[in-house]
């Protein structure tokens, strides 16, 4: 076996990291070119931040894949407390879910004509020990999230609530015991009947949105279960589906994100044909983001976060952490950085 000497040691290894350093990833799919008009115009990313937890900020895209702060990185409207999430309705109104905390018994609901002036459009109370099968929830509502589903002309609201507390042996089992609970509604002022469960298979979930995408329904969430060698998929994103928008959906798909991810959000490339899938690496150290052409998958993870602006296909502002990411026309994008700057 040859032997090398340190200098020469050094010298294979300065070629090598030379290498890798010029190394790249391709630039993501999906975006335009030359004179080409995008199909999405635009993006809103409605987020919290690390150090103000639970209150509304914005940034905004024009690729979808960098993003930066609006308003100075200050609140954009003071009375807001929640996850953030929007949908937009029927009516062309935008509409935001929140609630105080996961304790509050009551979800809030806003709306908006422009994004930037929200006032109060309702408030929803449910009744959780009401909720068919599921008799033992706890009064917890995690996360409330928005969709309005235009087969059926109505709105869906989905949140997580558990049924079991954690202990000090198991503190665990508090977050395996959450649920998706469900409730319709036309106009987000009157609601149908009481919770239901979402899913009819028994695994913890949270951070569930649905979309539906081309003859298909797709429920987004986090397995919140923990991760094991025999339980892999634990505290990853994942994708259930289903040909009715209230199920019965099929078992999750494999792993979208690593383990210890959550929040995650969809949006459509601005050529439309490409999906990309953030997510936050918690406790807001990272956001990383899966790309698609069909959200059946294969995904793949694109690099990001590195701090290396040769190296990152996409980039965040500082501190930013759960949320929403909406498309939005150019007109009401230049509006919020007319109203917001940047």
């Amino acid at each position: 076996m040859k032997k090398y000497t340190m200098k020469q040691f050094f010298f294979l290894a300065a070629i090598l990291i030379g290498f890798s350093a010029k190394a790249q990833q391709p630039d993501p799919p999906g975006q335009v070119k030359g004179t080409e008009k995008p199909k999405n115009e635009a993006y809103l990313f409605a987020h919290m931040t690390h150090n103000d937890y639970g209150r509304l900020y914005y940034s905004v895209s024009l690729d979808g894949l960098h993003w930066e702060n609006l308003n100075s990185g200050k609140r954009v409207f003071e009375d807001y407390k929640g996850h953030p999430d929007i949908c937009k309705g029927p009516d062309g109104k935008y509409y935001i879910a929140g609630n105080t905390g996961d304790d509050a018994k009551t979800i809030n609901i806003w709306v908006s004509d422009d994004l930037i002036t929200w006032k109060k459009h309702s408030d929803y109370t449910p009744d959780l020990k009401s909720t068919p099968d599921y008799a033992n929830a706890l009064q917890r509502i995690g996360a409330p999230k928005l969709y309005y589903d235009q087969d059926s002309q109505k709105f869906i609201m989905t949140w997580h609530t558990p049924h079991l507390d954690g202990t000090k042996e198991d503190p665990e089992r508090y977050w395996a015991s959450q649920r998706t609970l469900y409730v319709l509604s036309k106009d987000l002022k009157t609601f149908e009947g009481t919770p239901k469960r979402l899913f009819d298979w028994d695994m913890g979930t949270i951070d569930v949105f649905i979309r539906k995408i081309g003859d298909s329904y797709y429920a987004v969430m986090k397995d919140e279960t923990y991760p094991t060698l025999y339980w892999t998929t634990g505290k990853t994103v994942r994708i259930a589906k289903s040909k009715s928008l209230l199920g019965p959906y099929s078992l999750p798909q494999q792993s979208i994100s690593p383990n210890f991810r959550e929040a995650p959000m969809l949006i459509p490339s601005p050529d439309d044909k490409i999906w990309y899938m953030y997510y936050e690496q918690y406790p807001g150290v990272s956001y990383g983001l899966s790309i698609a052409d069909n959200p059946n998958g294969p995904w793949f993870q694109a690099s990001g976060y590195t701090f290396f602006a040769d190296w990152d296909k996409y980039s965040f502002p500082e501190k930013v952490r759960h949320g929403c990411m909406i498309t939005i026309s150019k007109k009401e994008y230049d509006g919020l950085v007319k109203k917001f700057k940047k």
